[in-house]
């Protein structure tokens, strides 16, 4: 499968200001391939190593900091001569082996001609567990589950991939059946890498569902490895009830489904545990829709969706023909489907950070806000083709913003107050700062 992010990459490896790269992300979006396949197509040499159950190579870092020594034993235990430029050296599994992420400070500051990528998982537990992390001596890249453009393109369609880079609507909005007949599977296969070739292979709707449940289930396993009983069970609960909380049409995260009498301030170490550890995006409320939205952003407000929409759907243990073939459940469960994959793709294809907007009485809730430049967008997502949008309407005529964004399955039209851009062309966001879409 093609991974854009694959990109990113080449552009670190021939960067002047190059610095170890560490690689972050939940488990299982790719990150293992990715360096292995950076490595075959881009470098002479790849010195791989897992810190997993390898406690040699732990020991190695444990030892001190000298850069010589280290590279020496890296090339005993691969059996790879490593030389500066041609090798690339991969350290995977890094939050088993807490000194070799330190480390990466000093291959940055004494021995940065050798090209070094680290990853792992659960690294940002880790980091506010208090691990020394080296600030300013890396280069970090996330990496998430596939976009819905890269899905396409691991389906084979790279001709509507195409189409939706060069935001060409006149295309697009004649092949939207195609569009929306893809984006109705991604609802359900998602993003997980494994579970997207799977599916390319097999289509088998059952396995692909099997498999979501064996990722959750290694998630929920990494719960109980990692904290306390106590916190065990918030987290567990958190996790569990996000379905729920998603399916309100006021999607504010609000303890008290989870237990009644239940306060944020006893399950906020948990919340902020599954968004370090990469499983969940947590999207807080501003107090006001103004620049700088982060100026504005409150504590103790917010939303919660998972990593993956696929994976919001075993969670939510929705059947396949309820999707793809649609019925009233699933109706009922869209409106939950469409934002968790909008908020998906602003994250994987887009630098913004999103927040939402809700007055005291409702009247100007917006599913999401971005700051895009000098402006703040409103954004609202719709399920199907009833566009009717009176909070939209409100919002714009009080705040009255450069531009409103509305998702919904219509094609792409400009209307006098907003913009109507297909669910199936959220990528096209990443152009709105630099002018490329009125």
């Amino acid at each position: 499968m093609q991974r854009f992010v694959m990109d990113k990459l080449v552009e670190w490896r021939e960067s002047n200001t190059r610095k170890p790269l560490l690689l972050m992300g939940a488990r299982q979006v790719g990150k293992t391939w990715l360096m292995k396949e950076f490595g075959r197509n881009y470098y002479k040499k790849t010195a791989y190593i897992s810190f997993y159950n390898n406690n040699r190579m732990k020991a190695v870092f444990s030892q001190d900091y000298d850069t010589d020594r280290i590279i020496n034993s890296l090339g005993v235990e691969t059996g790879v001569e490593i030389t500066p430029g041609d090798t690339l050296i991969i350290l995977d599994e890094i939050q088993n082996a807490l000194p070799a992420l330190e480390s990466l400070k000093y291959f940055c500051e004494e021995a940065n001609e050798y090209h070094v990528i680290a990853a792992g998982s659960l690294l940002g537990v880790a980091i506010h567990e208090g691990v020394s992390f080296p600030v300013g001596k890396v280069n970090i890249l996330k990496v998430n589950p596939l976009s819905f453009r890269e899905f396409l393109v691991a389906m084979g369609e790279n001709g509507l991939n195409n189409a939706l880079v060069k935001n060409d609507f006149s295309v697009t909005d004649s092949f939207s059946d195609k569009y929306l007949y893809w984006l109705k599977i991604y609802y359900y296969v998602g993003g997980m890498p494994e579970v997207v070739d799977y599916y390319r292979q097999h289509k088998d709707y059952k396995v692909v569902r099997d498999i979501q449940n064996t990722i959750i289930a290694t998630y929920k396993g990494d719960f109980g490895k990692h904290v306390r009983d106590r916190e065990l069970i918030r987290i567990n609960m958190i996790w569990d009830s996000i379905p729920v909380q998603l399916s309100k049409e006021n999607k504010k995260f609000f303890f008290g489904n989870i237990k009644k009498g239940a306060r944020s301030s006893e399950y906020e170490v948990a919340v902020q545990w599954l968004a370090d550890a990469g499983l969940v995006h947590k999207v807080s409320k501003v107090t006001e829709p103004r620049m700088p939205l982060k100026a504005y952003k409150m504590q103790n407000a917010y939303k919660l969706f998972v990593l993956d929409v696929g994976l919001l759907g075993a969670l939510s243990e929705l059947d396949p023909l309820s999707i793809i073939e649609g019925n009233e459940i699933f109706t009922d469960f869209k409106g939950a489907l469409s934002e968790q994959y909008v908020l998906q793709q602003i994250v994987a294809e887009t630098d913004y950070t999103p927040y939402y907007y809700s007055s005291e009485n409702s009247t100007y809730e917006q599913d999401f806000l971005l700051q895009i430049g000098k402006d703040v967008i409103p954004i609202e997502v719709k399920s199907g083709k009833n566009v009717r949008s009176p909070s939209l309407t409100a919002y714009i005529r009080k705040y009255q913003p450069h531009m409103a964004v509305r998702f919904s399955t219509l094609p792409y039209t400009v209307q006098e107050d907003m913009v109507n851009i297909p669910l199936y062309a959220v990528c096209v966001l990443s152009v709105l700062g630099s002018g490329g879409l009125s």
